[in-house]
């Protein structure tokens, strides 16, 4: 159309005769007189105004609709209505959402994040570990798209006013947020050691050579050979003399026995070899029975058939044990509580009040590689008294600072609840959690939101006895109690080829599923899930028996889903067994077959996860894929994804092991009002289900009625826009093409609450649903908090006996175990450790008073 034809003439009537209208190609228009002109513009002006308010975001229009009692939820209906688009943004379980995260973790990047984080040394609260925590702290400022706005690192000191804000202020962030807590616990690094045996007059016959030793085979164990000395964290310093005594694995029962033959421990150094328990609690016994000093070794017998005895080349030349290799590792006593030793219970700033908590060992020890022990073992050899023994432990113990690196994704309903996603210091869990975050981050460039709010935490000290996750929790035990809804844990993501999968009861079911949903990484077929049986494939005829034995007793602990309880040892611990936040944890755990694993040694390697580990790093993106999807899940499914029934049943056969216990130990114990009370449990949480899907069916109702209300809406709009398309013809104007329609469409406001009010009548307050839709989200957020007050329901202010850090009277690490879980504890304990049946009586009892108060609690 040209200028003339989109004139519109301002003369006189009299003149309007000179103005030339072109004709039409099918119909001759009539002119048209000024009135009617100025009275179209009037009209299409009113249309346009019209059009233009109905389209004004809420915030101009909402005081018209919402009565003050309302304003809590009208966040919540605003997002709970979000309609679909060609992006992944709905808070509800987006299918497309998971596909885009499934589509990002990939092999490539997985290796290139290992060299970064694996080649070189990074001890808590050396220089290596700031530098580590500043690379995960840069991951997440990339991927989240986080803007640094001040030339320093957000890195705040724990118990400062600024610390304390960045994790209370949580719920009131709206755009991604990172920045790193700096604790300050007490903590211990090698100065120098020693380990002889000596002659009759007391000089040394033979010196042990304590440093591991590699070839140019592994560069950077060659390189790091001496880089961190072979010690124990939190070990005691100083020097011992005294002969040597033989213990097997050092467990109580192994003690025990030696004392029921005679053996006095009083001034022996003791010898035991690494398994079955957490090599703390191998220490404790010696210390409670007098001896001196403890040395740990790795046996090649736990290698299962992997060992030079069938023919297997040792590391790095093969895939058999490294004589040489030592395993670093705690020795804090964990089943008394973790963290830093010197602040049980609170968090360790830097002018914390420091306490001996009994945490600590009083007699020193040294971890020590098989060439080591083989030499000292044969001293002892049939029956032969043991040698004279001194070594020497010199340690410097100081208060450290370590780095917990700390990332938020702001959920749209960010004070509800709140998913904690974990990573510990081990390399190959960051791994993992480094490719989740990048998957997290192309969902949020994509426009995605979860529906609640994402903490990615990457904890520090994880190895001297989960120390930042622990400090953390005990800092902020209020605010998580209050927001925290689940926990998933990442420790070492591989180690060998079969899948372990560990959790509380609640998520057992989320832990299976989403595995199901994943590819198996090496065999084509089959699920992750699949992976659970899987076995390795380097076979002999030489098997110990004893690590059969310790193999197929971890295998047993698991449920018939395949989940196994939680125990410690990594750091959900404080999440759960201190505030009874469910967690969950699964990664390729080492078989009987599989190459050796080094844990904590040198040789625990990059070079060794390319060659043996995870050729091509397949395990360790689809455990990526595996914690990315849980995750997702736990953030974005309207009702939590937890398993009461499954729990409550469960809690009936830790009944029935008890009772066994108690009559295999001659305890005359009634369980009768324990077990019913269970029995009540389980019918309140068969009732939970029926509302919890009942819930959700509503709310999605009112969703879909609401929805299509909208698709109406847009339909009338789109009438509109064609009208007044139709009026602009008519005066010459130029109609904006399809495709600008469309992009106005996606920038229309997203939430069927904003149409509450239009000039056009179509749709008013009065007709809007949002009674029905505010009880519907009331229901949903009753029955998610029943869910998060399930585990919550087994904690106990008093603790378990003798170790009363420890809350949950449902599961906790065994007094004697640490690693792996006892479940009823106080009850099993009484039993299995004291013998005591009125004890035994009374912690039943208090397990009773627990699950009825939870039982009423569902019920309400």
């Amino acid at each position: 159309m040209d200028d003339k034809r989109a004139t519109v003439d301002t003369k006189s009537a009299s003149d309007s005769a000179n103005y030339a209208i072109p004709a039409p190609v099918t119909q001759a228009r009539q002119p048209i007189s000024n009135r009617k002109k100025w009275a179209c513009w009037g009209v299409a002006s009113l249309v346009l105004l019209a059009f233009h308010l109905w389209g004004k975001p809420t915030s101009t229009r909402s005081v018209m609709c919402n009565d003050h009692q309302d304003g809590e939820y009208e966040h919540l209906m605003r997002e709970y209505m979000r309609p679909g688009n060609k992006h992944p943004k709905g808070p509800l379980r987006d299918k497309k959402a998971e596909q885009l995260f499934l589509s990002i973790p990939d092999e490539e990047s997985a290796l290139a994040a290992s060299r970064l984080y694996a080649s070189k040394p990074h001890l808590a609260g050396t220089p290596g570990d700031l530098t580590t925590a500043k690379d995960f702290l840069a991951l997440l400022q990339r991927e989240l798209d986080i803007q640094q706005t001040s030339p320093e690192l957000p890195m705040f000191s724990a118990g400062t006013n600024e610390a304390r804000a960045a994790t209370l202020n949580v719920s009131s962030y709206t755009n991604p947020t990172a920045w790193i807590d700096t604790y300050y616990p007490i903590l211990n690094s090698p100065l120098s050691h020693s380990l002889e045996i000596l002659g009759e007059d007391g000089s040394p016959v033979w010196t042990a050579e304590l440093e591991e030793v590699s070839d140019e085979a592994d560069p950077d164990a060659a390189e790091f050979a001496t880089a961190v000395p072979t010690w124990h964290g939190i070990s005691c310093g100083g020097e011992a003399k005294g002969k040597l005594v033989y213990a097997n694995y050092g467990r109580k029962q192994d003690y025990d026995a030696l004392v029921d033959l005679g053996v006095d421990f009083t001034g022996k150094i003791v010898i035991a070899r690494y398994g079955s328990i957490f090599r703390g609690l191998k220490v404790k016994r010696a210390q409670e029975l007098a001896a001196a000093a403890v040395l740990i070794y790795s046996d090649p017998r736990d290698d299962g058939t992997v060992t030079v005895e069938n023919g297997y080349v040792p590391y790095p030349h093969g895939p058999a044990r490294n004589p040489t290799s030592v395993q670093r590792g705690s020795v804090q006593f964990l089943s008394l509580y973790p963290g830093d030793p010197s602040t049980p219970g609170y968090p360790s700033y830097e002018n914390s009040t420091r306490v001996d908590g009994g945490s600590k060992p009083t007699i020193p020890s040294l971890p020590i590689s098989w060439a080591n022990a083989e030499v000292l073992l044969k001293q002892i050899e049939n029956g032969n008294e043991g040698p004279i023994v001194r070594l020497v432990n010199n340690v410097d113990e100081k208060i450290t600072p370590i780095w917990n690196t700390m990332g938020v994704i702001p959920g749209h309903i960010t004070n509800e609840v709140v998913v904690v996603l974990g990573a510990s210091d081990p390399s190959s869990g960051t791994v993992s959690v480094h490719e989740a975050i990048r998957g997290f981050g192309a969902l949020l460039r994509s426009g995605w939101k979860p529906l609640r709010t994402i903490l990615i935490a990457s904890w520090d000290g994880e190895e001297y006895g989960l120390v930042g996750s622990t400090e953390w929790g005990e800092d902020f035990a209020d605010w998580i109690r209050e927001h925290v809804v689940a926990y998933v844990n990442m420790d070492t993501s591989v180690s060998g080829s079969r899948l372990s999968a560990s959790a509380s009861p609640l998520l057992a079911h989320l832990l299976r599923d989403t595995a199901e949903q994943i590819p198996h990484p090496t065999s084509e077929g089959r699920s992750l899930w699949a992976a659970r049986s899987d076995n390795g494939e380097l076979y002999g005829e030489k098997l110990d028996a004893e690590a059969i034995i310790a193999h197929e007793e971890a295998q047993l602990a698991a449920d018939y889903i395949g989940v196994s309880p939680l125990g410690s040892g990594s750091d959900y611990t404080v999440f759960l067994q201190y505030i009874g936040v469910p967690s969950a944890q699964a990664g390729f755990a080492s078989t009987l077959h599989d190459p050796v694993y080094h844990y904590h040694s040198i040789f625990d390697s990059q070079h060794w996860q390319e060659v043996y580990g995870d050729p091509g790093f397949s395990r360790h993106v689809a455990i990526a894929k595996h914690i990315g999807l849980q995750v997702l899940r736990l953030s974005g499914d309207i009702v939590l994804p937890f398993n009461t029934t499954h729990y409550s049943l469960e809690l009936e056969s830790y009944l029935n092991k008890v009772d066994a216990l108690a009559g295999a130990a001659s305890l005359d114990v009634d369980f009768a009002d324990l077990r019913d009370a269970i029995q009540a449990l389980q019918a309140a949480s068969i009732a939970l289900d029926t509302e919890k899907a009942g819930a959700e069916a509503e709310l999605r109702e009112v969703l879909r009625k609401l929805k299509k209300r909208l698709a109406k809406r847009r339909k009338l709009h789109r009438k509109v826009r064609k009208g007044i398309c139709k009026l602009k013809k008519v005066f010459g104007k130029e109609c904006r093409s399809s495709k600008e329609f469309k992009d106005d469409a996606h920038k229309e406001p997203r939430f069927v609450f904003d149409l509450c009010l239009t000039l056009s009548g179509v749709l008013t307050c009065s007709r809007f649903p949002k009674k029905r839709l505010l009880k519907a989200i009331k229901r949903v957020q009753a029955v998610n908090e029943k869910l998060v007050a399930f585990e919550r329901g087994f904690i106990s202010e008093g603790g378990i006996k003798d170790r009363e850090w420890y809350k949950h009277l449902g599961v906790a690490p065994g007094k004697w175990l640490g690693y792996g879980a006892t479940t009823l504890p106080g009850v099993t304990e009484a039993i299995t450790m004291d013998a005591d049946a009125a004890a035994t009586a009374e912690e039943a009892e208090r397990l009773t008073v627990l699950i009825d108060n939870l039982t009423g609690r569902i019920l309400l």
